[in-house]
Formats: structure tokens, sequence, C-alpha cells
């Protein structure tokens, strides 16, 4: 079983890496794409995991995601990271199975309406939809949540409003829609799995929960890992 664990940030999957459970793979790698510098992935056997940074944003996701899934043989491709509420039913700190994600900004606007690639009849697609997603008994017990992705997050209540009225989603993140893409892309098994940090609301950092998510996050990844 090889495993790529996706995040934009170290943050994000520090409680995991410092896992000592996951000294029970044979080989574990972290790398981080360098600018400018191409990226090269040792050769891997048995049962490994190789954590990908890949920074923060849709673009890096996707580059730097498709390149591993095109460098090496994953069975699984787990993209690990926080993300913002829209729904006030999820706690801060819970842990979300994003099943369905879009980029949200792909269309043009009309004066106060917003038209999608698909209203515009343009190739291409700004949603992504895992209808296979792994079985795995943890992955299982996450409520499955619909998101965005963003290239600017939410925090200004008119906007919020359009885009909840618009796409009802649940959840936003700036990197899920790009990495389902590249997983879709590669026809490799995933999963994005997110802790809830903060409602999206008026950027207010002080009441984030911030640490509790990256932590719950930690300890739900650790457990999907040891179901793969």
């Amino acid at each position: 079983m090889n495993i790529l664990i996706v995040a934009a940030t170290a943050a994000e999957v520090a409680p995991l890496q410092d896992s000592t459970a996951l000294t029970r793979f044979e080989a574990i790698g972290v790398w981080t794409p360098a600018p400018h510098r191409p990226m090269t992935m040792p050769g891997r056997s048995g049962r490994s995991i190789d954590i990908l940074i890949t920074g923060v944003g849709m673009v890096a996701a996707a580059t730097y995601t498709s390149r591993a899934l095109a460098q090496q043989h994953y069975d699984l491709a787990l993209n690990l990271g926080v993300c913002g509420t829209f729904d006030r039913a999820l706690p801060l700190g819970s842990v979300v199975h994003v099943v369905a994600d879009r980029i949200v900004e792909l269309g043009a606007e009309n004066a106060d309406a917003f038209l999608t690639i698909d209203d515009l009849q343009l190739p291409g697609t700004s949603v992504f939809v895992n209808t296979s997603p792994p079985v795995n008994v943890a992955l299982s017990r996450l409520p499955q949540v619909t998101g965005v992705t963003v290239n600017t997050v939410h925090g200004h209540e008119p906007s919020i409003r359009a885009v909840t009225c618009r796409f009802g989603p649940q959840v936003e993140s700036m990197e899920g829609a790009a990495f389902m893409a590249a997983c879709l892309a590669a026809n490799v098994s995933f999963a994005q799995i997110r802790a809830v940090s903060n409602v999206i609301e008026t950027r207010d950092a002080r009441t984030w929960q911030l640490d509790e998510a990256i932590s719950n996050l930690g300890r739900c990844a650790l457990s999907v890992v040891e179901h793969a």
C-alpha cells in the first residue's frame, strides 16, 4: 500500500508526521517542491507513505499533486487540511470528508449575476465529485460535505451571502477542488479530509480554533491510514 498525503502547509500534517504509529510503514518520505527545481521521488516498495507539502492555493495543489502522481504509483491519495464552514451546524474542530467540491470563481460576472462555465457553454468543468471514495472504516465515520475552493477566502457578508445562495456549500478551502481534479485525472483513489477551524464570517482570527482543528485532523488521518 503506497499512500500520498497532500497538504498545503507543514503545520496541517505535523501531528500525523510526528505520530510514532507511522513507524510500521516501511518508508516515510516528506518533500516540498522547491521553486525552479525539478522534483524527484525516491523509489518506493511495499508499504509506504509520502507526505507532499504543496504550498497554498489551487495552482500549487494541482501542479505538484499531478506531478507526484505521475512520478510514482500510489494506491491512495489523501488531502489533509483545515477549512472554514458556512454551515454553523458543523462544530469548530470537527473533521469532515469533502465529497464534492467546486472552483467557485470559474465563470463570469454579469452585473449582479454569476455565470458558470456551463452557463457560458465553455469546455471544462468547475465541479469535482468523489463518486467512489476508498472503502475505509475510519473515513466512513466522517460526515460527508460539499465544498468550494477559492483564491480569496470569504470574509465579507455580501459575498458570503452570494456564494451560499448560488451554490449552498458547507465548507471552503483554497486547494480541495484542485487536489480532487488531479486525482480524478490520474485515476487514483482519493479522499479530501478537512477539519473546521473557523466560521466563515467577517474575519476575526481570535474566534478560530486552529490548533484544535489540526490536532483532531491528525488523529482522524492516522485512523484512516491505519485502516487503509
